[in-house]
């Protein structure tokens, strides 16, 4: 079959991906091997491949690749997440543009809805996943919402409930008023903003007298319940038991005393509002003040705002300071740049809440996570730079707030019965529920009717949390035969903005549930980036399409693109040029067996020196470089060993040997010499299959029909073994001998077609072993040693070695004498100038000592080339 000239993605991937999925090979079972597991970071269902899927998963599918060619049984389980509050704001958005408002509805017709939204759109990513390449055993794809994996979940609540874990509590929480639903501390981005002081003045009960405090947010003044002073400022000793009335409300609140006030800043007075500040609502439980909660859901103002109620609190900001100003309570406004928490997943700004919401305990989980990562090492991070990070996380652990107020997820297992706090059971279904109900009120009369579910879902971290034991069902079932033979998995690879939302919960929850690690190693990637050193996001739109990408470029060269810049832990600026390169990569490669494919074989040709001692030489490199490349794959240093196979193809291989064993235009090539060239070039495919499996499988079924048993994707891993060391430095000397005389051809003009003589001087450590390699690449009629220099050539040294041309006959010495000539008195003339500058003392005491420095170098240099060009010109002559 002919082969096509140039190398086409669209042919080949589709092509070579149905036939991996057609003859089962991403499948694993557990046997007798050893077993070699990743499982994957659960993209959003409802999401498209973006560059960091693209970098994440490329990486997951080189080591999955490689693992399945070092003969280990590889398994790589797929999945999705459910996404809670992403999911369900595009349920919400949806719904909304349809005319339908949530509250309007029923959670199950709200879930009804989101689960065609869900298999709607949940296929997406992972048919870009199969256009990436990913080598997934997609008979296991998981979703956090499959009846399998929400059992996990809601035994694990109840679980981590009946061990004293997970309680309910009335605490300050993270609101998100977009999403309209708490989160956990790491779900807030806390952003430096630029915004105002409002310095406000506050008058005294009783009195003509004001004192004056600074606030960021004048809109709460409606929750105000006391104004707090250090004891310690003298400042306001005589306010000491008085009360004030907040502006506005005229409500009068107490004047208290506290350390915690900063003497410092503002005015030294503090307005505390207990319900929506957490330092506030330690002061105010403390001093036993009230609480006024002044927010709807949405953060718009409640009744407590007056004649503000049912607007948006920034609205209100902007409306309150102008009558604040108008009622000569505002004094004064200031810039002032300060942190606030935004939502990781909305972006709205957060809004401190109390709130009833259900909480784990996280102290005495974190103890062996800490332990496993920073002391035995059972785990590791790559690389090492984040374990101070983990450090610093693990040991400030606050409680998880697991609740969320939303419909999309599993819900929690806990039923009311009555109407106090501690009125509820916990259990896995209604039936259970009442059987627990009925026990611990020793009330018969219960019925299902007097059961209400809470109506918050778990956090969807706290689904994927267990997501390496519960996609083998090992949560529910921990004997099964798949979750002792694939757990603990081996290798994680994610993104290190996530280290405290899943990995390090994840780790938690293994030592919980197994008393073991749930992987060893976590390679860490870096973030994607735009030139601007941005993170991508669609939000921003400096994200390129995956999918356009890969059409532009194909899979293969995307995927060397995003690797050969992609150093663990280190962030990538994402340059499309990159994928350019990958896709030059590949045509290379595609190149390189066209050429060896176009040379016609004969048997009866015997085979020359410099292929014999070529071949020699391309073996011991291919053992070096497989000892580089695996000492880089056990650091997890994928780029570096992507580009040692990157150069070992292109530089040694392609540009080398290639080379070397090329037969002449026009006449064919022996056949032990094709063979052995055949052979180095699957090795090399077997190298590449991890990085490019599309490009690396089509030329390898090319180079010869192959069995479904001797595809490359289940092919052999080359043996490791170290490479010559003599024979790797004899030809390094060799190519720069090489290097050399081609320099000296191209200065001079000289045709290829005409035989040159080469003459070596102090042959201290020079091998003539690549003799005939040179000979054959230089076009040399010999190579001859010699004691002295010889009249009439052009040399170069190599090491200790000088190296001798002989140029009689091989150009035009008149031309040449005239040449350097004119060189030689155009140097001296620019010599006598820098000369002539330097013997001015005026100048070289007035000038900047860098200045003359310069001059100095350019004096020198000027002069060496004059030397240069003199001994030339006498051996001309």
């Amino acid at each position: 079959m002919a082969l096509a000239s140039k190398y086409s993605s669209k042919d080949v991937e589709q092509k070579w991906y149905d036939y991996w999925m057609e003859h089962n090979y991403f499948h694993s079972e557990p046997n007798d091997k050893e077993p070699y597991t990743i499982v994957i970071p659960p993209p959003n269902v409802t999401g498209i491949l973006h560059m960091g899927h693209m970098l994440n998963n490329t990486i997951q599918d080189v080591l999955i690749r490689r693992a399945r060619l070092k003969g280990l049984n590889a398994c790589w389980v797929p999945g999705t997440d459910h996404a809670s509050i992403a999911t369900e704001a595009k349920v919400v958005a949806k719904l909304k543009a349809e005319g339908i408002n949530k509250s309007d509805l029923t959670r199950e017709e709200f879930l009804k809805h989101a689960w065609e939204w869900t298999d709607k759109y949940g296929g997406t990513i992972i048919d870009q996943l199969k256009k990436l390449g990913a080598s997934c055993d997609w008979e296991r794809l998981r979703f956090t919402m499959d009846d399998t994996m929400s059992a996990s979940v809601i035994q694990s609540f109840i679980d981590l409930y009946n061990k004293g874990l997970i309680y309910r509590g009335h605490r300050m929480v993270n609101w998100d008023p977009e999403a309209q639903t708490t989160l956990s501390d790491e779900e807030v981005i806390h952003e430096e903003r630029q915004g105002y002081l409002y310095y406000l003045n506050y008058k005294l009960e009783d009195s003509g007298e004001v004192l004056t405090i600074a606030t960021t947010r004048p809109e709460t003044i409606f929750g105000d319940t006391a104004i707090c002073i250090n004891p310690n400022d003298e400042r306001f000793a005589h306010l000491r038991g008085k009360k004030a009335i907040v502006p506005i409300v005229n409500r009068s609140v107490p004047i208290i005393e506290d350390e915690y006030v900063d003497l410092e800043f503002g005015t030294g007075c503090l307005k505390v509002t207990p319900a929506h500040d957490e330092n506030d609502k330690m002061l105010g439980d403390k001093h036993g003040l009230d609480v006024i909660d002044i927010f709807n859901d949405d953060a718009s103002l409640n009744e407590y705002g007056l004649h503000y109620s049912g607007k948006d609190r920034f609205v209100v900001r902007e409306e309150i300071v102008k009558e604040l100003k108008d009622s000569g309570a505002l004094v004064k406004t200031e810039t002032h740049t300060n942190k606030v928490g935004t939502s990781e997943r909305t972006k709205a700004v957060i809004e401190p809440k109390l709130s009833d919401q259900w909480f784990l305990k996280m102290k005495d989980l974190a103890e062996p996570a800490i332990k496993a990562v920073l002391e035995t090492e059972e785990v590791n991070l790559f690389p090492k730079k984040f374990d101070n990070t983990y450090r610093h996380w693990m040991e400030n652990i606050r409680d998880w707030n697991i609740s969320r107020q939303l419909w999309w997820g599993q819900q929690i297992p806990a039923y009311y019965y009555g109407n106090g706090k501690e009125d509820f059971v916990v259990a896995k279904n209604r039936e259970e529920a009442l059987a627990s109900a009925k026990a611990k009120t020793g009330k018969n009369s219960l019925t299902d009717a007097d059961l209400r579910q809470d109506e918050d879902a778990l956090d969807t971290w706290f689904s994927s949390w267990l997501w390496p034991m519960s996609v083998f069902d090992g949560v529910v079932n921990p004997d099964n035969e798949d979750f002792k033979y694939y757990y603990p998995t081996n290798d994680l690879v994610t993104g290190p903005d996530i280290l405290f939302f899943w990995v390090a919960r994840m780790i938690m929850a293994g030592y919980e549930y197994t008393g073991e690690k749930p992987f060893t190693n976590v390679y860490l990637t870096g973030l994607v980036r735009d030139a601007d050193r941005r993170k991508m996001s669609k939000s921003l739109g400096n994200s390129p399409d995956a999918m356009k990408l890969i059409d532009d470029y194909g899979a293969d060269g995307v995927r060397v693109g995003l690797l050969l810049s992609a150093a663990a832990g280190n962030d990538l600026l994402f340059d499309e040029d990159l994928c350019k390169q990958g896709k030059g990569f590949v045509n290379k490669i595609w190149n390189a067996f066209r050429l060896i494919k176009g040379w016609e074989v004969d048997a009866t040709i015997e085979q020359p020196q410099a292929s014999i001692k070529g071949l020699e030489w391309y073996t011991e490199r291919f053992k070096q470089a497989g000892v580089e490349i695996e000492d880089h794959f056990s650091k997890y240093r994928i780029s570096d060993a992507l580009m040692t196979t990157y150069k070992l193809v292109w530089d040694d291989f392609c540009s080398w040997l290639l080379e070397v064993v090329k037969p002449e235009y026009g006449k064919p090539i022996d056949k032990k010499t094709f063979d052995a060239v055949i052979e180095a070039l699957e090795n090399n495919l077997r190298i590449l299959h991890p990085f490019t499996p599309f490009a690396s499988e089509e030329i390898w079924q090319n180079i010869t029909d192959r069995t479904p048993e001797e595809a490359l994707i289940i092919n052999q891993w080359p043996k490791i073994e170290t490479g010559n060391a003599e024979i790797l430095a004899d030809f390094e000397l060799a190519t720069q001998v090489i290097t050399g005389v081609r320099a000296i051809r191209k200065e001079k003009n000289i045709s290829f077609k005409d035989e040159l003589e080469l003459f070596v001087m102090n042959t201290e450590g020079f091998s003539e072993r690549y003799d005939d390699i040179i000979i054959k690449l230089c076009n040399l009629s010999k190579i001859e040693a010699t004691e002295a220099s010889k009249d009439g050539a052009l040399s170069f040294r190599v090491k200790a070695n000088e190296y001798f041309i002989p140029l009689t006959g091989a150009i035009d010495v008149d031309a040449e004498i005239a040449k350097i000539t004119e060189e030689l008195e155009y140097t001296k003339g620019f010599m006598n100038s820098v000369s002539k500058k330097l013997s001015n003392e005026r100048f070289v005491n007035n000038a900047p000592e860098q200045v003359v420095a310069i001059e100095k170098q350019k004096q020198a240099d000027a002069q060496a080339k004059i030397d240069a060009l003199e001994k030339r010109l006498a051996a001309l002559k």
